[in-house]
């Protein structure tokens, strides 16, 4: 990884030196649009409206315009702003990490300790472990002044960006104000099938479908071109049959039953599996004969 910012976490007179790395990335299938006729690439120029020219990317400059009149900004302008011009990651309070609203929640980096010794790093990462807090912090980076959560994963300290309150919109939909009756038959109903899908969180059991078949989708065209038949790819399209209006209480019904049947079917064959393995162990005389009962003498 390749360090995108270096500063310094500061909180009271305590000052932590770290290196900043993009925590996530993407691995999205890049695609570029084409002319649909004859394959040609298509491109974008930056075209000057009042000579028409192209314009080299390192001739822009920013502007503003009220309406009336317009302010160029140039780089150096904007890199002259205070706010701009501090390495600094202040922490300005720390609070109970279960008031972090998740919507909230953007983009996430890594802290790496950028001094010889990482004793103050440690001590900021265990103290955030050991009160339970979670430390908001602002500063700027890349014109940009950002609030953000410090928060520990494992051994490192990770930064995520918050949106600010007035970039999350209010949720206001009328047809939840009117009230609605839910009857103790249906909550049971509903939590016996949140239980039948109860699991721990694991995200390496998931992956991206839709890239997936995206790649399969390109191998399959680069061998066989435009004669490719999706079908043969990837199968009939079946009807999920959303549309079909039915009774909660049955739809609850069926999908309790029919989580049930599922595992069930993976007792049944968990069972069998195991009586395999313990005749194949007995053919191969690895199980010890079970001992006959010793026999009772007669009384005399």
């Amino acid at each position: 990884m390749r360090a995108i910012w270096k500063g310094a976490l500061t909180f009271g007179l305590v000052n932590v030196p770290v290196k900043v790395y993009s925590a996530t990335e993407d691995h999205d299938v890049s695609l570029h649009q084409v002319h649909a006729t004859d394959g040609g690439r298509i491109r974008y120029q930056r075209i000057c409206e009042i000579d028409g020219e192209v314009v080299p990317y390192a001739d822009i400059d920013k502007a503003y315009d009220d309406g009336e009149r317009t302010v160029v900004l140039t780089s150096d302008d904007l890199a002259a702003l205070p706010s701009e011009r501090s390495r600094e990651i202040e922490v300005v309070e720390f609070v109970p990490t279960e008031q972090i609203d998740l919507l909230t929640l953007d983009r996430a980096y890594y802290l790496e300790p950028d001094s010889k010794s990482p004793k103050a790093y440690v001590l900021l990462r265990q103290t955030l472990e050991q009160t339970d807090r979670t430390a908001i912090v602002r500063f700027s980076l890349r014109q940009k002044t950002r609030l953000a959560a410090l928060r520990v994963r494992g051994d490192v300290l990770v930064l995520q960006t918050l949106l600010w309150s007035d970039e999350v919109r209010q949720a206001a939909f009328p047809v939840l104000d009117e009230p609605v009756k839910i009857s103790k038959k249906e909550l049971e109903l509903s939590a016996s099938l949140v239980d039948s899908f109860s699991s721990d969180f694991d995200p390496a059991e998931f992956a991206d479908e839709y890239q997936e078949e995206l790649r399969t989708l390109i191998e399959a065209k680069l061998e066989q071109g435009d004669a490719l038949d999706t079908t043969e790819t990837f199968g009939e399209k079946t009807d999920a049959g959303g549309g079909e209006v039915i009774d909660l209480m049955d739809a609850l019904r069926a999908s309790v039953e029919k989580s049930r049947a599922a595992r069930s079917g993976g007792a049944t064959s968990s069972t069998k599996a195991a009586k395999a393995a313990k005749a194949a162990k007995d053919e191969d005389g690895k199980s010890a004969p079970a001992k006959k009962p010793a026999r009772k003498k007669k009384a005399s």
